[in-house]
């Protein structure tokens, strides 16, 4: 029973760090990876698909992707798209192929940046944190209920404090990359 409560508090603890390292993909860093544009829509037949479905997505160099559409009439929606995702990106068509470069990022904008990565790990903290609560309400559940003595779950309370700090370090862990990747020049 207590096993289980901590196999899952560890499965959903591992997914707030891999939620955690997905959002922070969405940030632009100085250097150009296809993931920077994974979360973007196009308008595709009516419907919103994502982008990764409608065209190849390529690194040409350290500051620039290309965006290669399957289908001509598709150029313009793309662009649009890319135009109105908030990235600060400005992409140029030449033909098929849509080159989309990366600005430097300022000083003041890195900063920026690692101000709202630092708010995204703090997010991801609290969701460890929220994780480890229930369980350990669930913990205190099966006490009342008699069916562990007060002993199992001081133990169990304790390996749970544990399995949080082992997460919350990966936290810090992937903050610490992206921080240092973000003051990159």
């Amino acid at each position: 029973m207590i096993n289980d409560l901590k196999k899952d508090a560890a499965e959903r603890m591992d997914k707030s760090v891999h939620a955690l390292k997905q959002e922070l993909t969405k940030l632009r860093t100085g250097r150009a990876h296809t993931s920077l544009l994974d979360h973007i829509t196009v308008e595709y037949y009516g419907s919103e698909v994502p982008l990764s479905q409608v065209a190849n997505i390529n690194v040409e160099d350290s500051r620039t992707l290309t965006v290669t559409p399957w289908e001509k009439p598709m150029v313009q929606a793309i662009e649009k798209a890319i135009m109105n995702s908030n990235l600060g990106l400005n992409p140029m068509s030449a033909g098929t192929v849509i080159r989309v470069p990366l600005p430097a990022l300022t000083e003041e904008r890195r900063k920026d940046m690692i101000r709202v990565v630092r708010q995204e790990a703090e997010g991801g903290r609290v969701a460890i944190r929220n994780i480890r609560r229930d369980v350990l309400g669930d913990i205190k559940d099966l006490q009342k209920e008699k069916l562990i003595s007060e002993d199992d779950e001081r133990r169990a309370q304790d390996e749970i404090q544990g399995i949080t700090d082992k997460y919350i370090a990966r936290v810090d862990e992937v903050l610490a990359e992206k921080e240092k990747d973000l003051m990159e020049i």
